[in-house]
């Protein structure tokens, strides 16, 4: 972890409350998710601060890739910064959002968070096609775990014809294209399991 590195941070009292139950899968269109998130406010947090205080939700773009038909869906082994959750199985590229990622003081928080999403799958992966945009699906959180405690996931999902065009870089660890109706077969991190729920009810 950088220690000076500022992640884009919400209060949690600010939020709904459903939001923040102990577990929440909430299918959404971007539009509402922006509204509220804009109406709640937002901030640029150091991190090694806002990742020891629940009272703080950070931000986390998930991606979710599967093919144009879902029979297949992405998945690689959790490595990186965060030790918590390495060894386990992820849906989900992705990661906090900079203020980088804010290119100008008018940037709303739809150009922030679209930046970050953006950024992220760009440094994830070596390769990818312009055509594969992705899609809102909804949000998910967890009050379980140390770190679902202090993030907020914003999933997307990119439906590709073509899974040969993506090539992962070296943070996605045993990346392969699973068949999606095997992944509960996976020993899958928590936001994994909520984001396919997610996913499955869009």
């Amino acid at each position: 972890m950088q220690k000076k590195e500022k992640v884009l941070c919400i209060h949690q009292d600010r939020l709904p409350e459903k939001w923040m139950a102990q577990t929440a899968v909430i299918p959404m269109d971007l539009e509402d998710f922006v509204k509220t998130c804009t109406r709640a406010g937002y901030d640029f947090v150091p991190r090694d601060d806002a990742e020891n205080n629940p009272a703080l939700q950070q931000v986390i773009p998930y991606i979710v890739l599967q093919t144009q038909d879902l029979g297949l869906t992405a998945v690689y082994k959790r490595q990186g910064s965060e030790k918590r959750l390495h060894d386990l199985w992820s849906l989900g590229i992705g990661g906090h959002i900079n203020p980088s990622d804010s290119t100008d003081s008018g940037s709303s928080f739809q150009d922030i968070l679209v930046a970050g999403m953006t950024r992220e799958l760009d440094e994830e992966l070596e390769k990818r096609p312009d055509k594969g945009l992705p899609i809102f699906c909804g949000i998910i959180n967890e009050n379980i775990t140390d770190v679902g405690r202090v993030h907020l996931g914003a999933v997307f999902r990119i439906r590709t014809p073509t899974p040969g065009s993506y090539m992962p870089g070296p943070e996605l660890s045993g990346f392969h294209w699973q068949a999606t109706s095997e992944l509960e077969t996976l020993h899958m991190e928590l936001w994994s399991t909520l984001a396919l729920a997610l996913i499955n009810s869009r």
